[in-house]
């Protein structure tokens, strides 16, 4: 299972529309993610700590993440939100890989959506105040009455097969040696597979054909869709945008394999990334 994937709330749409249903779960029995700032609090187990409603400030924006076995769970929106890439924050690499994975898939959910509203309490359309609409899933604006939806950006990250060999590449300020799948994000008016072959193109100078879907990945930092593709070209013949890559390289599949199990000739994405998913996928395929 992919990481950020699995959650075990039932997201309620049909709770989150209706406020008088929505107030009658907001009781005793109701929980609370604990959060500090956007970094979870942890219980004696290791597993997400939980309070309930009355620990939240009186004047909170509390946001409907779905029920757990009939009970209700919630987040607060905190003062400030975060947009910065996951690595600008050590305290998240040790966090993915402790945490058990239905924790991390709500964890994920949760921070996404607190962030967005955090960092959304202006409208776009006048500038006007913002409130939390339908449970946490739409803020509406007071001026004008616009209404806002939390946001997902949809980002192609693909394989490059060629003879055998599979392309990666290394971005600018990377660590020396460390390689994963191109990515980037999809652009207005394109379909995932222009999205592919456009980056291809841009980042390595390949033109790719055959594109095909393999898995996706939350990612919530702060909060992109992952869509991993597979895709093949007829050329290994590279032109480099060094703007944006320092390296990128074809390595057959046993060096593929042999860089997945630690041993080189490159450092492998971690586990909890698509890009490893895609490249366990690619040896075994």
């Amino acid at each position: 299972m992919l990481s950020f994937t699995g959650s075990r709330l039932d997201r309620a749409d049909h709770v989150r529309a209706d406020p008088e249903r929505l107030a009658g779960y907001m009781n005793w029995k109701a929980r609370l993610l604990a959060l500090d700032g956007l970094m979870p609090a942890l219980d004696d187990e290791g597993r997400l700590a939980w309070g309930t409603l009355a620990d939240a400030a009186e004047d909170a924006e509390l946001c409907f993440l779905g029920l757990d076995e009939g009970k209700a769970c919630f987040a607060a929106v905190p003062p400030r939100g975060d947009a910065s890439p996951r690595m600008a924050n050590p305290q998240l690499w040790s966090l993915m890989a402790t945490l058990k994975p239905d924790d991390l898939a709500l964890y994920g959910g949760a921070r996404s959506l607190v962030d967005w509203h955090a960092r959304h309490r202006f409208c776009a359309q006048c500038g006007g105040d913002t409130k939390l609409a339908k449970g946490g899933w739409q803020r509406d604006c007071t001026a004008c009455g616009a209404s806002h939806f939390p946001r997902t950006d949809p980002v192609t990250i693909m394989l490059v097969e060629h003879e055998g060999r599979l392309m990666l590449g290394r971005g600018l300020g990377w660590p020396e040696g460390r390689f994963s799948a191109l990515a980037g994000f999809v652009e207005p008016g394109e379909s995932i597979e222009e999205a592919v072959a456009r980056e291809v193109l841009e980042e390595a100078g390949v033109v790719v054909r055959d594109v095909t879907y393999v898995a996706s990945q939350p990612w919530p930092f702060p909060s992109q869709l992952m869509i991993g593709c597979h895709s093949h070209a007829d050329s290994d013949d590279l032109t480099i945008d060094e703007t944006e890559m320092a390296e990128v390289v074809f390595y057959t599949r046993a060096e593929v394999e042999s860089a997945l199990a630690g041993e080189g000739p490159f450092v492998a994405p971690p586990p909890h990334a698509i890009a490893h998913h895609l490249m366990q996928w690619w040896v075994k395929t």
